[in-house]
């Protein structure tokens, strides 16, 4: 996966915006405000995505190119190195993961109003 790929898989999802809060390095997306995933734009050597804590821990065990979050809170979050040792569709599928773990989590006025978006 390359950067031009990511960020066009990420904001092709419902409700996504794209940030860079955190200077012009960052690369964050959101949904409904909630972030999801983040990146260094400029190295793109590595992905923040959100995760089940059980999950986490799976991931990690399991793929060397797969750390606790990094500058993140451990427990919810991983960091994945864009090493090319995970294929795309399994990079997809963490980023898609990790959306709906964080749309889960949106009050349920936030979720109705994405669905109508």
């Amino acid at each position: 996966m390359n950067i031009e790929s990511y960020r066009a898989y990420c904001i092709a999802k419902k409700g996504v915006t794209e940030e860079f809060p955190f200077g012009e390095q960052i690369l964050v997306y959101k949904v409904m405000g909630k972030v999801f995933a983040l990146t260094n734009v400029e190295e793109f050597g590595s992905i923040n995505l959100k995760v089940d804590p059980e999950k986490g821990v799976e991931l990690r065990e399991q793929y060397a190119s797969v750390q606790p979050g990094y500058h993140m809170n451990k427990k919810h979050w991983i960091t994945v190195l864009i090493d090319g040792s995970i294929p795309d569709k399994l990079l997809k599928q963490w980023i898609d993961d990790s959306y709906q773990l964080v749309v889960s989590g949106l009050p349920k006025k936030q979720q109705a109003a994405l669905q109508t978006l």
